[in-house]
C-alpha cells in the first residue's frame, strides 16, 4: 500500500483539506513490517494493554502543563476555546482537552424538522448500503456486517439486512463526546470483545475488516414510538481504537447533567450526550433498516468526487471522500 495524501470536504465551506495523519510511520510499520514479520509483536500492538499505555504516554505524562502551553495547544488543534463548557484554566493535561465539553446548545446547534436524523459525532463521514456489494467501502474490507452487529445477534442481522449504513471517523483533535442521533428506546445493549486496531485510514485499507474486528458495543434504539424518529431500529455501534481505553455510557437528558449509564428500556432523546471516548481516535457507525432513510444529497454528492485524493476507495480504485460533519447536524431524514 503507498500511503499517499488524503483528503475530506468541509462541508460547512465545501473546501478541501488535506489531513495530517497522526503516526502514519508507526502504522504503516506496525501494518506492514510487525504484522508480517513478528506476528506476536503485532498482537501485543494492538492489545487492551498496550493501548492503554501508548494512551498514557501521550495523554497523561505531562500534567503540569501551564496555561500558555493549553492555550497554544488549542491553538495548533484548530479547537474554538468559546465553545468549551469547561473552565479551560483547570486544564492540565491533553486528556482534558480531549475529553473537553462543549457549549453544544449554542455551536452544534440541531434541525428542526423532527424527521431529521443527525450526526452522532463530529467526525468525517462515508455513508453506503449493504444492498449493494459496491457500497462496501475500501475494497470489502472496511466490515464484516455479521461480525461487526455480532453472528449469534440473528433477529438483528435479519432486521438490518440490505439497510444503509453510515461510517464516522473520528480524530485525535475533535470532540469525543458521542450524541444521540435519533430519539426512541433501547432495545438492546451489548458488548463484543475485540482488538485495538487504529483507525488511521491506512491501518484501516491494510487490515482485513479492522471495524468489525475491534472491541465494541451496540446500543439497537426502537424510534418507532410516540416520541421517537419513527424510522424503525437503529444500531448505534460504538468502536474502540488505539488509544482508546473504554468508552464510556453516560447519556444525560439535559446538557452533561446526571449522566446515567445505558440500559434496555431507557429512552432516548435525539442529540443529546450517550458516551465518551476515551482518548484516541475513533469510530462510530449506524445502522438503518432498508428504505427508512434518505442520506442528504450532499453527503452523497461529496463522497464520489474525483479531484480529491482519498485513502479509501470501492472497486477499481474509484475514492470515496469522507465529509466532514458537526455533531448534532443532519445527516439525512425519514422516507415516508
Amino acid at each position: 500500500m503507498n500511503f499517499d495524501t488524503h483528503q475530506y470536504i468541509i462541508r460547512k465551506t465545501g473546501s478541501v483539506q488535506t489531513e495530517t495523519l497522526c503516526a502514519d510511520p508507526l502504522i504503516a510499520w506496525m501494518y506492514c513490517n510487525a504484522r508480517e514479520k513478528a506476528h506476536w509483536l503485532f498482537n501485543a500492538l494492538i492489545s487492551r494493554e498496550f493501548s492503554k499505555v501508548l494512551a498514557w504516554l501521550h495523554y497523561d505524562v505531562r500534567h503540569d502543563l501551564t496555561r500558555k502551553q493549553i492555550a497554544r495547544i488549542l491553538q495548533e488543534l484548530g479547537i474554538n476555546s468559546k465553545e468549551i463548557a469547561d473552565d479551560v484554566s483547570c486544564y492540565r493535561c491533553l486528556r482534558d482537552i480531549f475529553e473537553r465539553k462543549i457549549r453544544y446548545a449554542d455551536f452544534r446547534p440541531m434541525p428542526d424538522s423532527p424527521d431529521a436524523i443527525v450526526s452522532p459525532a463530529d467526525a468525517r463521514i462515508l455513508i453506503g448500503s449493504f444492498s449493494t456489494t459496491s457500497a462496501v467501502f475500501i475494497k470489502e474490507k472496511f466490515f464484516d456486517y455479521a461480525e461487526l452487529i455480532g453472528r449469534d445477534r440473528h433477529n438483528w442481522l435479519s432486521r438490518f439486512e440490505h439497510g444503509d449504513f453510515a461510517v464516522f471517523r473520528l480524530t485525535p483533535d475533535q470532540y469525543h463526546y458521542n450524541h444521540v442521533p435519533v430519539s426512541g428506546v433501547v432495545a438492546d445493549h451489548y458488548e463484543i470483545p475485540g482488538r485495538y486496531h487504529s483507525c488511521n485510514p491506512g491501518a484501516m485499507v491494510r487490515t482485513v475488516t479492522p471495524l468489525s474486528k475491534n472491541r465494541r458495543i451496540i446500543t439497537v434504539i426502537d424510534t418507532d414510538t410516540d416520541t421517537g424518529t419513527r424510522i424503525g431500529s437503529v444500531a448505534m455501534i460504538e468502536v474502540v481504537a488505539m488509544m482508546i481505553g473504554d468508552i464510556v455510557q453516560c447519556y444525560s437528558d439535559i446538557a452533561y447533567d446526571d449522566p446515567r449509564g445505558v440500559t434496555k428500556g431507557m429512552s432516548l432523546k435525539k442529540g443529546q450526550p450517550k458516551s465518551l471516548f476515551r482518548p484516541g481516535s475513533s469510530t462510530t457507525v449506524l445502522i438503518f433498516e432498508k428504505n427508512r432513510i434518505r442520506f442528504s444529497e450532499d453527503l452523497m454528492r461529496n463522497m464520489f468526487r474525483r479531484d480529491i485524493s482519498s485513502r479509501f476507495s470501492q472497486g477499481f480504485g474509484i475514492p470515496l471522500v469522507e465529509t466532514d460533519v458537526r455533531v448534532r447536524s443532519e445527516i439525512g431524514r425519514r422516507i415516508f
